[in-house]
C-alpha cells in the first residue's frame, strides 16, 4: 500500500498533477497495489483529485479523519472548549483562525491578508466568516495565521494541541499526538496490511512523522532538508517525474 501526500508530492507548485504521476498511479493499481492519500487538507479540498485517480482510502487533516475504502474508520476532533479558549487568545492577539470539518471551513474574521495569502497557494478562496462554526460540529483541524515568532505563545499555552507550520504565515493546529503516521496505523490495521508492505511519499514538515514511521519512505527532491533526513530514500523533484522515479527506485515500477 502506497500513501501519497498531495501538495509538493502529487501536485506541483501550480497545483497541477504531472502526467507521469497520473500514469504511474494507474500502473500501480493495474499491478494490484493499493493507493491512498495522506494529507493535511480537508476531504472537500481534494475530492476531485480522489475521483481523477480513483482513490477511496485517505488520511486527511494530518491523521484526524481517516477513510478506508469509502468508510470512515477514525475521527479525532479538536477539544471544543480548549479550541474556544484558543480562539479567545487569538482574538486578543489579533490573529485570525480558520475552522475545518470534513465538509467545509469558516474563518473567525471577515477578511485577513494572511488567510488570503496562504489559502490562496492551495487555490482556494478566503473562507466565509462564521465565528460560531465551532459550536455545533466536530472540528478536526484549525489554521492559525501568524508568523513563526508568534507561534511559541500558543505552543506554551495550549499543550493539548500540536502545531505544525505549513506556510510562513500559517500553522496547522491538531490534537496533541495527532499525525499522518497515526492515520496510517489505523488504515493498515483496518485493512490488514503488513508494515513492510507500506510505502509513503512526502515533502513537507507535516510528513516527518509519516516518513519516520513507514518502513519504505521516500522524500521528494523538492522536500525540506529535515524531511529528506527522515526518509529512507530521496527521489527527484515533483516536476522532474519525482513520483515515477521514486516508484522505480523502490522497485514498485520498472
Amino acid at each position: 500500500m502506497i500513501f501519497f501526500d498531495i501538495d509538493g508530492t502529487l501536485l506541483n507548485e501550480e497545483k497541477k498533477l504531472p502526467i507521469s504521476t497520473k500514469e504511474a498511479i494507474a500502473e500501480l493499481k493495474e499491478k494490484g497495489h493499493q493507493v491512498a492519500i495522506a494529507t493535511g487538507r480537508a476531504p472537500f479540498m481534494f475530492k476531485e483529485l480522489r475521483e481523477e485517480l480513483g482513490i477511496d482510502t485517505f488520511i486527511s487533516f494530518n491523521g484526524q479523519y481517516v477513510v478506508a475504502r469509502g468508510e470512515v474508520i477514525y475521527k479525532n476532533p479538536l477539544h471544543k472548549e480548549t479550541l474556544k479558549s484558543l480562539m479567545d487568545f487569538a482574538n486578543r492577539n489579533e490573529h485570525a483562525l480558520v475552522f475545518m470539518d470534513h465538509e467545509d471551513m469558516k474563518a473567525n474574521v471577515e477578511y485577513h491578508s494572511y488567510i488570503e495569502e496562504s489559502i490562496g497557494t492551495l487555490k482556494f478562496k478566503h473562507p466565509k466568516f462564521d465565528p460560531e462554526y465551532v459550536n455545533d460540529r466536530e472540528i478536526y483541524q484549525s489554521l492559525l495565521f501568524c508568523k513563526d515568532h508568534d507561534e511559541k505563545n500558543y505552543i506554551d499555552t495550549f499543550n493539548q494541541f500540536h502545531f505544525i507550520r505549513w506556510h510562513p504565515v500559517s500553522t496547522d493546529i491538531l490534537p496533541a499526538g495527532g499525525s499522518k503516521a497515526k492515520g496510517i496505523e489505523h488504515v493498515i490495521r483496518h485493512l490488514g496490511i503488513a508494515s513492510d508492505q507500506v510505502y509513503a511519499f512526502g515533502d513537507g514538515l507535516n510528513d516527518i512523522e509519516m516518513l519516520s514511521f513507514v518502513e519504505n519512505s521516500i522524500a521528494m527532491g523538492n522536500a525540506h532538508d529535515k524531511v529528506k533526513a527522515s526518509a529512507k530514500h530521496v527521489t527527484k523533484h515533483v516536476d522532474e517525474d519525482g513520483i515515477e522515479h521514486g516508484l522505480k527506485l523502490v522497485g514498485l515500477l520498472k
